[in-house]
């Protein structure tokens, strides 16, 4: 995992302090987004982000793919179909998916699920198996063993875990 840089910290919580003045954010807030955009292009990851940005590259249509993906997390994984989306082979698919993301396209899809099913546990007051079933989960004890090995806990310890955490912080 790389560090962020000095300047590109001192820049987000710059931004985040303008909070404190409101009638500033109008101003400064577009300015300082920009600097945080060029301290970003800048840094390590630069090239990728450029990369992303050039409509036809493999990495733009790897963009499209994950936004592909986040729009439709709870429907079945479709290789065939996210290829043609991203005008590819599915072997040059999985390859340039798992350059951009460190992940396969299944992966990525099951962190997206996974994610959705917390921020849902933890904001509703939600049966584990009901939210396993509308994040796209064919089954409750494959989505259980999923969530416990990327959160560290089943689901309902996890969330009341969570809303301790959140007691104590506020």
């Amino acid at each position: 995992m790389e560090q962020t840089s000095a300047p590109l910290l001192d820049a987000a919580v710059r931004l985040v302090r303008l909070l404190d003045n409101p009638e500033d954010v109008p101003v400064l807030a577009p300015l300082i987004e920009r600097e945080i955009l060029y301290r970003v292009l800048q840094g390590a990851q630069g090239d990728v982000l450029r990369q992303m940005a050039l409509s036809g590259s493999s990495s733009n249509r790897i963009a499209v793919v994950v936004e592909q993906l986040k729009r439709e997390y709870m429907e079945p994984l479709r290789i065939d179909e996210l290829a043609a989306a991203a005008h590819m082979a599915p072997s040059s698919l999985h390859r340039h998916f798992k350059e951009v993301t460190a992940m396969s396209s299944l992966q990525y899809q099951k962190q997206l699920r996974l994610q959705e099913a917390r921020r849902l546990l933890l904001s509703e007051s939600a049966d584990a198996a009901d939210v396993a079933f509308r994040v796209g989960y064919e089954s409750p004890s494959q989505f259980s063993r999923e969530y416990a090995r990327l959160f560290g806990l089943p689901p309902i310890s996890d969330i009341t875990r969570l809303r301790e955490q959140l007691g104590r912080v506020l």
